[in-house]
C-alpha cells in the first residue's frame, strides 16, 4: 500500500486487497480435487467470506481473541480465555497461535473435522432457519386438558 494513502483511502485499499486475497483462497478451494463433490461450493465459500469478515474486528484478515469471543456470545454460547485458546488451537493446529486466518477458517468449516467452532455455526445455520415461534393467542384450555 502507498505510504502517502491515508484515511478512509487506506482502509479502502486494505479491504480491497482482503477481498482479493479471500478471493484467490476461494478460487484455490475450487480447483482443490478434495472439493469438487461439495455441493453448492461457490455459495458456500462466498458466505464464509462474510461470515468471516463480520468477525474480523481489526480487518487484519484474520480472527483474534476477541473476534472469536463476539461470535460465541453472538451465537448465545459464552466461552472463558482457555476454551477460546483451545477452539483457536484446534481450528489452525497450532498451540502458539492467537488467530484464526481465512485459510484455516475455510478449512475447517469444509473439513471433515467436528471443530467445535463449527458445530456451533452449523447449529446456529439450522436454528436460524427452523426457528418458528408460534403466534397468536394460545389455545383454550379447560381442567380436563391439564395434567
Amino acid at each position: 500500500m502507498p505510504s502517502n494513502v491515508q484515511g478512509g483511502k487506506a482502509f479502502g485499499l486494505l479491504k480491497e486487497q482482503q477481498r482479493s486475497k479471500f478471493e484467490e483462497i476461494n478460487k484455490e478451494y475450487m480447483e482443490d480435487q478434495k472439493y469438487r463433490d461439495e455441493e453448492d461450493l461457490p455459495e458456500k465459500l462466498e458466505g464464509l467470506k462474510k461470515r468471516f469478515s463480520e468477525f474480523d474486528l481489526n480487518d487484519q484478515g484474520d480472527i483474534d481473541m476477541m473476534g472469536l469471543k463476539l461470535m460465541m456470545e453472538k451465537l448465545g454460547v459464552a466461552k472463558t480465555h482457555l476454551q477460546l485458546k483451545k477452539m483457536i488451537a484446534e481450528v489452525t493446529g497450532d498451540g502458539n497461535s492467537n488467530t484464526i486466518d481465512y485459510r484455516d477458517f475455510v478449512k475447517m468449516m469444509l473439513g471433515k473435522r467436528s471443530a467445535v467452532l463449527k458445530l456451533v455455526l452449523v447449529f446456529e445455520d439450522k436454528a436460524n432457519g427452523a426457528v418458528s415461534k408460534p403466534s397468536g393467542l394460545p389455545p383454550k384450555r379447560d381442567l380436563s386438558s391439564l395434567p
